[in-house]
């Protein structure tokens, strides 16, 4: 439930609803607009009497949430959120690009590639320590190592780091390197490593499972917002379907979908959404003009030579050429009035 607040309320109008929501046990948080004040109601509403909140001084109406999501959902939050990274905004209307390898191999293939994607434009640098793979045979990933080389590449570039998290005892030594934590598609309804990475305060990338729906995606992302962590990117990864060309089947459809249905902000990642490098330079142009707040893209020295997803990764001449075109699709969409607004 969402309680809509006179244009003149006063602070303490508000607070005397919080108070009242607060008196039944109930969490209150305030959202304010340029014109219009919100104060959401987390918890059970059949615990608080909607006609006694009306009658408060200050109030103009009740809106009962409908979705299984309340704190993700653009019902409880009508204004789009900006999550940001130390310094680095996401959502703000500027596309944000995380490119790096699939994962960390050595110190020299990171920084390598590193200089790569900051040349290119890159705010943040990905790459995993931690690879859960299909195939148990396959290269897992140097772990705390590979954590390790990957602050050095921060040291040496000022990239912020995102790098995945896969079980809950390893979220605090994640936690102690990365920026910004990043849940898989394979973990997505992982509750209790997303219980742990929301009580982490860390902000969050939020990976679509294999063959989740939008509302069970949202519903993970409620699962980390429940514990107080509002910082939460979700990422369309794309999902797995009877088409066997490409790795998976990527869904631009649901850049639209979480626009309106969620204030969180939501980035594409074309690497995983077709697996074949080809595809990446239109999908990544398709999803920046489609309302993306950011992309994902795999980027090695030497895709021949990576321990994994070389079939997908950009060489860095390729890289370029894609974030070069991104930057300039953005800027012509808000120079043109192009840019996705309406909800």
């Amino acid at each position: 439930m969402i309680v809509i607040m006179n244009p003149d309320a006063t602070k303490r109008d508000i607070q005397e609803v919080v108070e009242a929501i607060e008196n039944v046990g109930l969490c209150a948080k305030i959202m304010e607009g340029s014109e219009q004040k919100i104060v959401g109601l987390i918890g059970d509403k059949r615990n608080i009497d909607t006609l006694s909140l009306e009658a408060l001084h200050g109030v103009d109406h009740t809106v009962a949430i409908s979705k299984s999501y309340k704190l993700a959902s653009r019902e409880f939050h009508p204004i789009s959120s900006v999550v940001d990274v130390d310094g680095i905004k996401i959502g703000d209307g500027n596309p944000v690009i995380m490119a790096g390898p699939c994962a960390v191999e050595s110190l020299n293939q990171l920084l390598e590639a590193a200089k790569i994607v900051k040349k290119g434009g890159a705010q943040f640098l990905r790459g995993g320590a931690y690879k859960p793979r299909t195939s148990p045979y396959s290269f897992q990933g140097l772990k705390d190592e590979g954590l390790k080389y990957l602050a050095e590449a921060r040291n040496q570039t000022g990239l912020k780091i995102v790098t995945e998290v896969t079980e809950v005892e390893a979220v605090e030594t994640v936690a102690k390197y990365a920026d910004m934590l990043q849940v898989g598609a394979r973990n997505m309804q992982n509750f209790r490593l997303l219980q742990e990475v929301g009580q982490s305060q860390k902000p969050v990338l939020l990976k679509r499972g294999l063959a989740a729906t939008l509302e069970e995606w949202l519903n993970a992302a409620e699962y980390i917002m429940k514990e107080g962590n509002n910082n939460v990117v979700l990422c369309e990864r794309g999902i797995r379907t009877y088409e066997t060309y490409t790795r998976n089947t990527l869904d631009m459809s649901a850049v639209a979908a979480v626009k309106h249905l969620s204030h969180l902000p939501i980035i594409v990642d074309p690497s995983h959404g077709t697996g074949k490098w080809r595809m990446v330079k239109p999908m990544a142009f398709a999803a920046i003009a489609a309302g993306a707040d950011g992309l994902m893209i795999e980027v090695h020295p030497n895709p021949a030579k990576a321990l994994s997803d070389g079939q997908q990764s950009l060489t860095p001449e390729n890289y370029l050429t894609v974030s070069c075109g991104v930057y300039k699709i953005s800027q012509f969409m808000h120079d043109t009035g192009l840019a996705i607004t309406d909800l």
